[in-house]
């Protein structure tokens, strides 16, 4: 059996049976079976069912926040606000994807020559738990109003979440079978990979995951797209407005209790402010209040399950032992990881190092625009970063120097359905959100008359 078990209340509250070969295979031919006439349907009538969609997420948000919460230990607000932001990013699609994949006309010496953008066929998509709806919905969006079909491995933990997802589509009058949760463990997934029908596959996880989803899919010759983990940097200069820094630091790294691949995980702050600077978030990450993850009033909840709070607890000890010094935080309690900072890291500690999957972040300073780039790129990862400063010339001068899928300047990084999400480097490959998302999974087909 499969469970989602409650990290505050430690209660199960589903259970599910996994599917067998025979019947994930079955769903799969469904799946390839709708495609065929799915493809055949135009944008206009597509883009109605996904804007319909987008009104159930609205009129649910509550249902489906409960449970977000329930099985993973987001605080209430913030559960309900991921699944507000899956409607928006439905209704994103519904408006643009006519634009984004029409014909696209080049002159060269025949009579006519074009390019165009068809669908590949079923898709696998691998999700994780943190967020369940958000990081399924930017995929599955864009997937299906391209004209393919989708199935789901989702995270064990969120099984009911993803049952509610495929209820999103299937009440908005999505045919029966294009979009698919399949109740599976992650010892199925290689052989989901390797059925003839799945067309390419997805994922959004850890680095492990992402190697043997990747590694499987290049022997199998099928399109990957991975976005794996972040640890980005968060860098204050001397002439920042610290205030604003402030506000928006402790949200960059605290929502969603720390457990986000785009948090910002590594504070980086000039010496000139940086005793100022760390006074103000100290105080304001002391203000944030911790508990029942469906009180409406709680920023910080539990983490997932107890063993990440154990595995963060670990990094921090690690590094504390190894001369870092703690600010505030570092007592967990089951699976509560308070929130945790750690002053004075160094390039070889767990905290700096290692990517922070939880409430904790790592503080150093630095002298130079120059040094705090070599700080920030010091790392496998190369997800995103942020970069506060009032000079701003001087901060586009310097974004191409940053090593990253992303450089915010005055803000956290995020996903906004409008621009292209992804990351270099061991963050992974291929881009979600954006026309660059939706033209991930289509044949990019030449068509030339002479």
């Amino acid at each position: 059996m499969i469970y989602s078990i409650n990290p505050y209340t430690e209660e199960k509250i589903y259970s599910f049976t996994p599917l067998t070969s025979s019947e994930v295979s079955d769903k799969i031919d469904a799946a390839d079976s709708v495609y065929r006439d799915w493809k055949e349907t135009s944008f206009e009538e597509r883009a109605e069912l996904m804007k319909q969609a987008a009104a159930i997420l609205r009129d649910r948000k509550k249902i489906y926040g409960e449970v977000i919460s329930k099985e993973m230990g987001k605080p209430i607000t913030q559960a309900i606000a991921e699944v507000e932001k899956c409607a928006w990013v439905c209704e994103y699609y519904a408006e643009n994807t006519v634009d984004f994949l029409a014909d696209e006309i080049i002159e060269t010496d025949a009579q006519k020559s074009y390019v165009s953008y068809e669908p590949l066929g079923v898709l696998l998509a691998v999700m994780p738990w943190n967020y369940p709806f958000w990081q399924v919905f930017r995929f599955a969006a864009p997937a299906l109003m391209a004209g393919n079909a989708a199935v789901l491995k989702h995270a064990s933990s969120v099984m009911q979440s993803a049952n509610n997802i495929q209820e999103v589509f299937e009440d908005a009058g999505f045919p029966i079978g294009l979009y698919q949760n399949l109740v599976i463990g992650s010892d199925a997934v290689s052989e989901v990979i390797k059925n003839k029908k799945i067309k390419a596959i997805t994922l959004t996880g850890s680095k492990p995951a992402g190697s043997a989803v990747a590694g499987t899919a290049a022997k199998e010759i099928k399109k990957a797209v991975l976005e794996l983990g972040g640890s980005n940097a968060f860098i204050v200069l001397d002439d920042a407005d610290l205030d604003k820094a402030v506000e928006v630091g402790v949200n960059a790294r605290y929502q969603n209790t720390g457990q986000s691949c785009i948090a910002a995980k590594r504070l980086l702050l000039h010496e000139k402010v940086a005793d100022a600077y760390l006074e103000k978030y100290v105080a304001k990450v002391k203000e944030l209040k911790s508990g029942d993850p469906l009180d409406e009033n709680t920023y910080i909840g539990v983490m997932a399950r107890e063993g990440l709070a154990k595995d963060i607890e670990k990094q921090v000890n690690d590094s504390v032992e190894m001369g870092g010094k703690l600010l505030i935080g570092g007592k967990r309690k089951g699976a509560y990881y308070p929130p945790t900072i750690v002053a004075d890291v160094t390039d070889d500690m767990p905290v700096f190092n290692e990517e922070t999957f939880g409430p904790v972040i790592a503080v150093r300073t630095f002298k130079t625009i120059a040094e705090a780039i070599e700080i920030s790129n010091n790392s496998e990862f190369g997800l995103g970063v942020s970069l506060f400063t009032e000079n701003i010339d001087k901060a586009l001068e310097i974004a191409p120097k940053f090593e990253e899928g992303a450089v915010f300047i005055n803000e956290l990084v995020k996903s906004d359905p409008r621009l292209p999400f992804g990351g270099i480097k061991t963050s992974g490959f291929g881009r979600e959100l954006s026309s660059f998302g939706i033209r991930e999974f289509i044949n990019v087909k030449t068509v030339y008359v002479k």
